[in-house]
């Protein structure tokens, strides 16, 4: 029998889910854990930038938020079904802890430890309680927030550890921060891991507005749709904007790093990634959000003068050429702001919920 203790993970088929997961996973096997992800199919998409020793179980689950009448009536059936697969796995290999990033995914994983007196904890990514960590969070041994303060049932309390930032991302961890001078201005434009179509069609725009002296130095970086690629392209090109548009970096920690500006939607990674590497923003919370999770999200850079915030409603080209100007075009407020992000950073959080899983696997009450 293998003594080497076992962390399940149970996380959501988003990046904002994975991202998190993946960096705990990466700090347990350091410390001699063996590692299970449990995710859906979207999930497991992610599994390729995991470390190699994870393994790695695909459930079926469901949300109560898209898809049909007929598929959303079956959810219930499915959260079940991959509860029960939940539970065979755990009586024949327990974990030593399990822990939940949220998303539905997670449910089957999370329900089957608190039936079976596993010890547990959830992890919120997001400055809003996620649906299904709601559904635990009185259920637990404790609740890791990435956003501090936020608002909980009564009664329960929490643990502060920040958002886990990946290996890639550590590596670049205050990163020292050259303001904009007479060089290359480098603007980095990321929208999630499927992109923004708003950043799309406003970036090009207000680079095309900005003063020629600067807008020649100029130099962006933008994640796109696939479906938007081609066009925005074409944008920065007639614009005269030195531009690389892809659907996909597979560097983007590097690039935030090297870049003077980040101009982004305001995910969980994403905000907790530019506070590690200490970097200015601007920030476009994304509107459609059921609970408005990301202008809470933006609101641990804003808090501090680190970032500014649109809503989408005044996003325009002509108000973020302005932005751009304000602080390209000024050192010592980039600078500033860059300082800023950099003291809100957290990133040893994986650090932080790691020490909190040995604590409650040795049955601590933790930090």
């Amino acid at each position: 029998m293998n003594r080497m203790p076992l962390l399940m993970i149970a996380a959501g088929g988003t990046g904002g889910h994975m991202f998190p997961a993946q960096a705990l996973a990466e700090t347990m096997l350091r410390r001699g854990w063996r590692v299970m992800l449990t995710t859906d199919d979207r999930g497991a998409r992610f599994i390729d930038s995991f470390p190699d020793e994870i393994l790695l179980r695909v459930v079926k689950s469901g949300t109560f938020s898209r898809g049909s009448l007929a598929e959303r009536a079956a959810v219930p059936l499915r959260l079940v079904a991959g509860t029960c697969s939940a539970l065979r796995v755990m009586l024949r290999d327990r974990p030593g802890a399990v822990a939940g990033f949220g998303g539905y995914p997670a449910v089957p994983a999370m329900a089957a430890a608190v039936l079976c007196g596993i010890p547990t904890l959830i992890h919120e990514q997001n400055g809003v309680l996620g649906r299904a960590n709601r559904m635990f969070v009185r259920r637990v041994d404790h609740v890791a927030l990435s956003i501090w303060p936020m608002s909980l049932p009564d009664g329960v309390s929490s643990v502060h550890t920040g958002n886990p930032v990946r290996n890639t991302v550590r590596a670049h961890a205050g990163a020292p921060y050259s303001p904009p001078g007479d060089g290359t201005i480098r603007i980095l434009v990321v929208g999630g891991s499927q992109g923004a179509r708003i950043l799309s069609d406003v970036v090009p725009d207000a680079c095309a507005l900005l003063p020629e002296s600067v807008r020649s130095m100029v130099q962006v970086t933008q994640q796109a749709r696939e479906a938007d690629v081609g066009a925005t392209a074409w944008a920065f090109e007639d614009a005269g904007v030195d531009a690389e548009v892809a659907s996909f970096f597979d560097d983007i920690p590097r690039l935030m790093a090297e870049t003077h500006l980040v101009i982004s939607r305001a995910g969980a990674s994403t905000v907790a990634e530019i506070a590690a590497i200490g970097r200015p923003s601007v920030l476009i919370p994304f509107a459609a959000a059921v609970r408005d999770e990301q202008s809470s999200n933006a609101r641990l850079l804003t808090g501090v003068g680190a970032a500014v915030v649109f809503h989408e409603t005044e996003f325009s080209p002509a108000a973020l050429a302005e932005s751009i100007m304000d602080i390209v075009a000024t050192p010592g407020r980039a600078s500033s702001m860059a300082e800023a992000a950099s003291m809100v950073g957290r990133p040893r959080a994986a650090e932080t919920l790691g020490d909190l899983v040995e604590d409650m696997a040795k049955g601590r009450s933790g930090p």
